[in-house]
């Protein structure tokens, strides 16, 4: 998860992943900056997001797209 954050951290520094919790519903993220996220993703745990996954819920934390991340390994 590491990995994921330090990642986050680079690409977002403003944003503070380690209290935010609503990062789409709050608008943190728009809908750009998440297909942007699961490219990265993509590209760095070699895994394929599904259409399944495309939704709100699993980009709201680190932790949410961290369990998609492990659920797709």
């Amino acid at each position: 998860m590491e990995e994921l954050k330090k990642m986050l951290e680079e690409k977002y520094p403003a944003i503070d992943f380690d209290s935010e919790k609503s990062l789409v519903t709050d608008g943190i993220l728009d809908s750009i900056e998440v297909v942007t996220i699961i490219s990265e993703i993509e590209d760095m745990f070699d895994i394929s997001v599904t259409m399944e996954y495309i939704a709100p819920q699993y980009f709201e934390s680190v932790e949410t797209m961290w369990g998609m991340i492990e659920e797709l390994q």
